[in-house]
């Protein structure tokens, strides 16, 4: 129990709960031990010895037979209920995003929201309810108490949000438990505190990543970057589960045992496999992932048995504690992009070779899909998918459209079937990233049925790869960061994407020098066919830490040949808002400086709607021109310098010269009256 100097209060907070017929403990056994282990785990984890507790656990069931975990923290000081950062959310990180163990020790709200994100890491559990409970003993002897409701669940990342005002535990009563629960179902985060929760919890992936990442390179031998790769996949997936079919696999259940089909590798596989069936993986991609992660969960060095425990547990222990409550929360974020740009840092490619690999951030994902004109309806494909983070974007923006527009939830439910199975297909050629693939699109609600390990410019004949194998995918919006030492430095695969598209928008982001006669060839065939819409020079940092080349986004109108007289919008984006750094024990090394989500919208806008949307930017960034489809070299071009003086520089001009005039007449009168 908490240690208080008051410990009436928590007498008081007892009473309540015998008063109002409450259990002080969970009422299912099995489930205390769940919840019991999960703090146990959470605690120990943070450097604990396990023995912390809430002073009081309760489990409740609505009307609808769902269980809500309730988890009550008490302290005994009058000022001692809850601590707010600045956005009026529970604080419970540092600015460094880590843990504020001092907020969290001192102040019952953030002990109650912290035990809450234990359980919601380490458990089934998707809603919890944390109640803080504070007092002190006025003038008179009686005590003055206080409380603090909050709903700590995937739908806020765990950060926690303000139930109402209450004066005592009535409302966890039976007939007052549906209407409470009906409370927090109103409860609603506006779309700019989900942004500002978003960013923090990326930032706390960030961090988080870079700590697994070194752990595992530092200390755990004979592991290469593609089995940290595949180690890092099973072990997710294993910890997914599907409600009442598949058990969420647990740390517990690896038995580190030495015999054929009972080692930690078996145990991964046997339900991974499960996993993928529950999820109707189609069986040729079930074999290709199962043979794939086989390739490193069953060797004999990985399942070795040391001191008990093998490296495979040992390893798999340390994705799920560190990563666990941040796929479990359910961003919608390209959380293994972010991972696999993490273990680049520690991989020794050439430069060249790491240009090839570099992933595109998420910010600059979702603006191309946007450029791309991307909504409920599309279809859309990329070449080189990488680690599926364009494609992440382009189904977020596919799925935030159907919410915004489909008033029926059977209607939007279908819908949102059909766009994660039928309206995304993207292609990798290298086994590694293409497992990070299919992971990301798993893990943001499963679009990987289309996801396939081809040579798009040689083996894919433009049909889907899984389900209506036999039928085209009706591609009307193409994404792409292309390898840039590709032919063209990746414009082979503009053209030969382009080229199957009937209809619809791309937006490549390319190194420049593919537009200014580096990739001649291809660019004049493409012109042929295709309208180049605008040309964006992005900032020469974007891939900072990554790759130091000077891109552009392209952005086309498919199946409409470039008219000699058609207008291109040029616009100069290198000052696009942010600051970045790639400092290694940054907390954050993207920081918004100078509007930088303004700037964004208005670049969209720009594309789609030209020079009537300027606002920050200026006739310097923006410019309209015409190009020669004959040229093909001419796609960079900026704002041209006006020489021509104007009426303003000849005044200035006179002014400067009378000033001097005057200065020069006064200095030779100092002179002659000094002689």
């Amino acid at each position: 129990m908490a240690q208080s100097i008051e410990p009436n209060i928590a007498d008081l907070a007892n009473g309540w709960l015998k008063f109002y017929k409450l259990p002080y403990k969970l009422e299912q056994e099995s489930v205390n031990t769940e919840i019991d282990k999960a703090l146990s785990d959470y605690f120990t984890k943070n450097g604990g010895t396990g023995a912390n507790r809430p002073d009081a656990k309760i489990l409740l069931q609505d009307k609808n037979l769902a269980y809500y975990p309730i988890l009550i923290e008490y302290k005994g000081y009058k000022d001692s209920l809850v601590k707010l950062d600045a956005n009026n959310q529970v604080e419970n990180r540092t600015a460094k995003n880590e843990p504020h163990f001092k907020n969290i020790n001192s102040f019952a709200v953030n002990g109650a929201v912290h035990y809450a994100n234990a359980v919601l890491h380490h458990t089934s559990y998707t809603d919890i309810i944390a109640i803080g409970m504070t007092g002190y003993k006025d003038e008179t002897g009686t005590i003055q108490h206080s409380i603090g409701v909050y709903y700590v669940s995937k739908s806020n990342f765990g950060a926690g949000q303000k139930v109402g005002e209450f004066s005592d535990f009535s409302f966890l009563k039976k007939e007052n438990f549906d209407a409470f629960i009906e409370k927090v179902k109103t409860l609603h985060l506006s779309e700019e505190e989900l942004n500002k929760l978003k960013e923090q919890r990326e930032q706390e992936i960030d961090a988080s990543l870079r700590k697994l990442n070194h752990d595992i390179y530092q200390n755990e031998k004979g592991l290469g970057e593609n089995d940290r790769v595949y180690l890092v996949a099973a072990s997710i997936i294993a910890t997914l589960g599907v409600p009442n079919k598949v058990p969420v696999l647990d740390k517990e259940d690896l038995k580190s045992q030495t015999f054929i089909g009972g080692r930690d590798g078996d145990i991964l596989i046997n339900r991974i496999t499960a996993f993928l069936n529950e999820k109707g993986i189609p069986q040729e991609k079930k074999e290709l992932i199962l043979r794939t992660l086989s390739n490193t969960l069953l060797t004999e060095n990985i399942n070795k048995v040391d001191n008990g425990e093998s490296q495979l547990k040992r390893v798999f222990t340390k994705i799920v504690d560190d990563l666990g409550i941040y796929y479990k929360i359910g961003l919608t974020t390209d959380f293994t992009g972010k991972l696999f740009n993490e273990m680049y840092g520690w991989l020794g490619f050439s430069q060249d070779s790491l240009n090839d690999v570099v992933l595109t951030p998420s910010y600059v994902a979702t603006l191309m899909a946007k450029l791309a004109r991307v909504n409920k309806d599309s279809y859309v494909w990329d070449f080189a998918t990488g680690s599926a983070g364009l494609l992440v974007a382009a189904m977020n923006e596919m799925l935030n459209d159907a919410k915004n527009n489909i008033t029926s939830p059977a209607e939007l439910t279908q819908k949102e079937i059909k766009i994660k199975a039928e309206q995304l297909l993207g292609l990798e050629l290298l086994s590694s990233v293409y497992m990070l693939a299919i992971l990301n699109m798993i893990l943001m609600g499963d679009g990987s049925s289309n996801i396939i390990n081809k040579d798009s410019l040689k083996d894919f004949d433009g049909n889907y790869g899984f389900g209506k194998t036999d039928s085209k995918f009706p591609a009307d919006a193409f994404i792409l960061n292309p390898p840039y030492s590709a032919n063209g430095n990746g414009m082979n695969f503009v053209e030969r994407a382009l080229s199957m598209m009937n209809k619809g928008y791309a937006a490549i982001i390319i190194q420049n020098s593919a537009g200014s006669g580096k990739a001649r060839e291809y660019t004049k065939r493409i012109l042929e066919k295709h309208t180049l819409l605008a040309s964006i020079k992005m900032p020469i940092d974007i891939f900072i830490g990554k790759s130091s080349v000077q891109t552009n986004i392209y952005v086309f109108k498919v199946n409409e040949k470039h008219h000699k007289d058609e207008m291109v919008k040029f616009i100069d984006f290198a000052e696009d808002g942010y600051t970045r750094t790639s400092r290694k024990k940054s907390s954050n090394n993207l920081k918004d400086t100078d509007r930088a989500k303004e700037r964004y919208e208005e670049l969209i806008n720009l594309v789609r709607f030209g020079k009537s949307k300027l606002n920050i930017f200026t006739a310097k960034e923006y410019y309209e021109g015409t190009i020669d489809p004959q040229n093909g070299a001419d796609w960079n071009q900026s704002a041209p310098i006006d020489t021509k003086p104007t009426l303003q520089d000849f005044k200035k001009t006179i002014s400067d010269y009378l000033a001097w005039e005057v200065s020069t007449l006064l200095k030779q009168n100092t002179e002659s009256l000094g002689k």
